[in-house]
Formats: C-alpha cells, sequence, structure tokens
C-alpha cells in the first residue's frame, strides 16, 4: 500500500512539472511577450471620467453603448493602442471611463468629451477602396488601378472646394490600410470630403453636407406589414424635413452614383443609400439586403450618432510612466517581503515541512507568473496595482493551507499513528478544510467581480486566479511531495530538524504506530 502511494506520487509529480514546463514555454516563446501585460496605474497614461449631462428623461444603456463605441473608434484614431472605454453605473447616475495606457495624450479629455459628428452628404464619386491613377477627369469613376510610393492620407481628408488636392486625395487614398480608416478625426460638414466606408473596400467623395445629425427625431429598425427584408425609418425635425426635401427633390434625379447620400460618422461612411424620389413629409426609409443585426445598428447610429448625451469632464487622472513603474516595483519588492516572512516562520516553525511549504509557494509562484502572460496575450488581462495586491493576499491564503495540512499531521501521530499513516489520514481531513477556505475566498472573490468595477476587479480577478492556483497546488504538489518524504527513514526518526521530533509533539516516538502519546495521557484518555 506503502509502494503504490509512493508510486501515484511519483506519478503525479512528473504529470506536475510537465505541465508547468509547457507553460514556462507557452509563456517564453520566441515571439510571444514574456511579461504581464500592464494596466493603466502601472504602465503609466491617462483616465478620464466623463459624466452625461441629464437634461430630461432617463438615459439608456443603448444610449451609453452607442457613446461608448463612438468614444472607441475616436480615442483609435489617434492612434492609442490598447485603450480601454467601460462604463460604471447605470441610467442618470452613470459614468464613462476611459483609460488610455502609454505615454499621456495631451487633449485627450477635450477630445472624448466632444460629441460625434453625424451627416449625410451627397456622393461625388465612388471608387475601390485601393489607391488608383484617374484614367480622365470628367467627373466619372475612375477605374481603379494600383499604384505605389502613394503618401499616407488619412480619412477624411478635407477641403473648401473640389480642387486638385481633393482629386489627388480621391487617387491616392488606401482605404484597406486600417491606419488610413481610423476614423475619429473632427469632420467640418461645410467642406468637400475624401473618405472610406468602414470596411475599406469603397472610397467615397463627398460634397458638404445637406443634413447634420441633429436633425433627426428618432430612428426605428424594423419589417413593413407583409414584407419580409428590414428597414430602417427616419423621422426628421422641422428642418431637417425641409433640407431633406430639397435635397431628394435634386439628387434623385441624378444619375448612379450621384443620385446617392453617404451617412458619415465620425469620418467614415456608415451607408450609402439613394433616393428613388423626392421625401417631402420629414419621414424617410432606408432599404437594402439588411439583416436584423445590421438595421438595429443602422438604426442606433442614426438615433445616437450625434451622441445625446452631452458629456462633462468629472475627473481627468495623469499617471506617468515612472510613477507606475514605483508603485510596480513596491508592490513586487512588497510581495517579496511577505514571502521571505513567510519562509522564515515556515522555516523556524516546521524545519524539513518548512522547505516542503517554501518549494510549494515557488511553484505556485511560477505558474500564477505564467497564466498572467498566457491570459494577458490571450484575452487581454492586464495587471494592475490591485491585481499584485490580490497576488500579494493569496501568499497568506497558500501558507495557510500547507499550515492545515502540517498541523493535521501533527494531531495524528499525537494519537497514536505512525508517519505514514498520518501522512495519509491527515491530508484526508486536511483537504476538507482547505477545499472549504478556497471556496470561500473564491466565492469572495467572484462576488466582487460581479459587482464592482475598475480596479476592484482586478483584485477580485487576480485573488480569485491565485487562490485556484493555490488548491492546485496542494492537490498535485504539496501532498505528494509529503508523501515521498515520508518514505525517508532519516524524515521518520523523529529528528527535530523533520519538525515532527516527538518532544515538541508530546509522543514518545514518530514511528512507534501504537505509542501512547504524553498528550493523550494529559487529556486523561
Amino acid at each position: 500500500m506503502a509502494k503504490s502511494l509512493a508510486s501515484s506520487a511519483r506519478k503525479t509529480l512528473i504529470a506536475l512539472f510537465a505541465f508547468i514546463v509547457l507553460l514556462s514555454v507557452w509563456t517564453f516563446w520566441p515571439g510571444n511577450s514574456n511579461v504581464p501585460k500592464l494596466g493603466l496605474d502601472l504602465r503609466g497614461g491617462t483616465q478620464v471620467t466623463l459624466t452625461p449631462r441629464v437634461t430630461e428623461g432617463v438615459i439608456t444603456d443603448a444610449q451609453l453603448q452607442q457613446a461608448v463605441e463612438i468614444i472607441r473608434q475616436r480615442v483609435n484614431g489617434i492612434g492609442v493602442a490598447e485603450a480601454e472605454v467601460s462604463t460604471q453605473g447605470s441610467g442618470n447616475s452613470s459614468a464613462i471611463l476611459v483609460s488610455v495606457p502609454g505615454v499621456s495624450e495631451q487633449g485627450i479629455a477635450e477630445l472624448l468629451k466632444q460629441t460625434a459628428k453625424l451627416s449625410f452628404r451627397p456622393v461625388e464619386a465612388i471608387a475601390a477602396g485601393t489607391p488608383f491613377t484617374p484614367e480622365d477627369s470628367s467627373g466619372a469613376t475612375p477605374t481603379p488601378t494600383p499604384s505605389e510610393d502613394l503618401p499616407f492620407i488619412p480619412a477624411p481628408f478635407q477641403t473648401d472646394a473640389n480642387n486638385a488636392a481633393l482629386q489627388a486625395a480621391f487617387s491616392s487614398m488606401d482605404c484597406t490600410d486600417p491606419e488610413v480608416r481610423q476614423g475619429g478625426v473632427p469632420e467640418d460638414t461645410t467642406k468637400w470630403a475624401v473618405t472610406c466606408s468602414r470596411d475599406g473596400l469603397t472610397k467615397f467623395l463627398l460634397q458638404p453636407a445637406f443634413i447634420e445629425g441633429t436633425s433627426i427625431d428618432d430612428a426605428q429598425a424594423g419589417v413593413p406589414q407583409g414584407g419580409i427584408d428590414w428597414l430602417v425609418t427616419l423621422d426628421f425635425d422641422g428642418d431637417g424635413t425641409k433640407k431633406l426635401a430639397d435635397a431628394s427633390t435634386l439628387l434623385y434625379q441624378q444619375a448612379s452614383p450621384k443620385n446617392q447620400f453617404a451617412i458619415v460618422l465620425d469620418g467614415l461612411v456608415f451607408s450609402s443609400p439613394f433616393f428613388q424620389e423626392p421625401i417631402l413629409g420629414g419621414q424617410a426609409q432606408i432599404t437594402g439586403t439588411f439583416t436584423q443585426a445590421e438595421a438595429n445598428e443602422l438604426a442606433n447610429v442614426l438615433k445616437y450618432g450625434a451622441l445625446p448625451l452631452t458629456l462633462e469632464i468629472a475627473e481627468v487622472t495623469s499617471i506617468s510612466p515612472t510613477l507606475g513603474q514605483d508603485q510596480l516595483n513596491a508592490g513586487v519588492l512588497a510581495g517579496f517581503i511577505g514571502l521571505v516572512l513567510v519562509a522564515l516562520y515556515l522555516l523556524a516553525y516546521y524545519r524539513l515541512l518548512g522547505i516542503v511549504a517554501i518549494i510549494s509557494l515557488v511553484v505556485a509562484a511560477v505558474i500564477t507568473y505564467d497564466l498572467f502572460v498566457i491570459l494577458g496575450g490571450q484575452v487581454g488581462f492586464t495587471l494592475t496595482l490591485a491585481g499584485v495586491a490580490g497576488a500579494i493576499v493569496a501568499i497568506g491564503i497558500t501558507a495557510d493551507s500547507f499550515i492545515v495540512y502540517f498541523e493535521r499531521i501533527r494531531d495524528e501521530i499525537r494519537e497514536g499513528k505512525s508517519l505514514k499513516a498520518a501522512i495519509n489520514a491527515g491530508w484526508g481531513r486536511a483537504r476538507k478544510t482547505i477545499i472549504v477556505a478556497d471556496f470561500v475566498s473564491l466565492l469572495a472573490a467572484a462576488v466582487l467581480y460581479v459587482l464592482s468595477v475598475g480596479n476592484v476587479r482586478g483584485f477580485a480577478f487576480a485573488l480569485g486566479l491565485t487562490t485556484l492556483v493555490d488548491l492546485f497546488v496542494a492537490l498535485f504538489f504539496t501532498k505528494p511531495l509529503v508523501v515521498l518524504f515520508g518514505e525517508i527513514k532519516w524524515f521518520s526518526s523523529g529528528s527535530k530538524w523533520t519538525g515532527l521530533d516527538p518532544e515538541r509533539l508530546g509522543v514518545t516516538s514518530v514511528a512507534a504506530p501504537h505509542a501512547r502519546s504524553a498528550y493523550a495521557e494529559k487529556m486523561g484518555e
């Protein structure tokens, strides 16, 4: 039986080390980042809190989510990578948090609070999204012909008139390049523009806008009675009704593509329908081969594209990269000091068993580091200062698991069991306690993660992850290692350096299976 347990313990440890090797290979594979992805508070950058100004009614979740999408596009438009845009709270007490890691962006707060431009522009010309050389200048749509060594022209490119510079931009703009169509550039609706569709497949030369998004009262997606295709219905205010009537009367008679108009949001074309007839009543329908999702998305853009939320800057927090590095260094130092203090206590009190605990802590640290790196690359997990705190707290949770197990072993020896029997019986009793304690920590972490926002969620995630690692290490490393130590004759000899000497435990012998202990005698057994 003992040999079977020892053999099983060896197999478990071999499988565990193979698992750790695979994790480490994944972590340090060439081309992968071998450090955790750091959050704003450690990397430095700017965090802006925007609150909507409530004029009337209740702010809906749909409005908030549309605002988040527009702001995210605008942040991407200034070339900031890994920015995070999220909502906090709901309804009229909501806020939008924008975290921009890296070097602080000048004027980013002012950029974010501006409402997005939504406009309707007559289409002058349409071409494929690739650069081309115009075959003529008659105003007809040129045939796309790729060319090389063209200047980088971001969308939208705007001029006061349909001049040579605008035509050159229409010729040279490469909408297939994601950097060209970042959008988010402030749009002047009184100017001519060259821009791209959101997918980059189409390039547009557009006239000044005839209607802006503020003139739209409502937009709804639906299926007409007796119909099967989805469409979007628009309602305009008085000023928009007049402008729409004038524009549609003029444009519907034009040849394609000049009978089309572009719906432009933050500088990029969202859709480009055409007029079939003049629209005089202030109500219009946009038809096409829409799916339900596409129709709802277009309706939301038309309804909320101009950001009905007037955003105010509630707070701007600027964190320098130096301060973030100082915080990270301080967190790592605190974790190292905590680890050393726990290790010294375990060595002083448990002797050789303390070494088992220290090795277990090192194994847990390696697994945790690998998981932080891998999750950062795979699901975007960012390690914040709060997350570092959660990992430090987990050191105590992990050490507590060892203490529970070791004390159970000592109790079993006091009751007269041999060392090998005590190791197995102690684990049977300690396992329940360890699982229950870790479950409580996991439950607390889950509740925190679900109910909180921001850095608190980072703390909760790190705490939950490291608690799972603690349970994993206790089950598949600490217990098998103690079983193998129990096979060593010197360990069962009762030496004071093992942490299980009879004098400290109050027994006559650690090896004797039926020795009556002094502890039992004191209890009157």
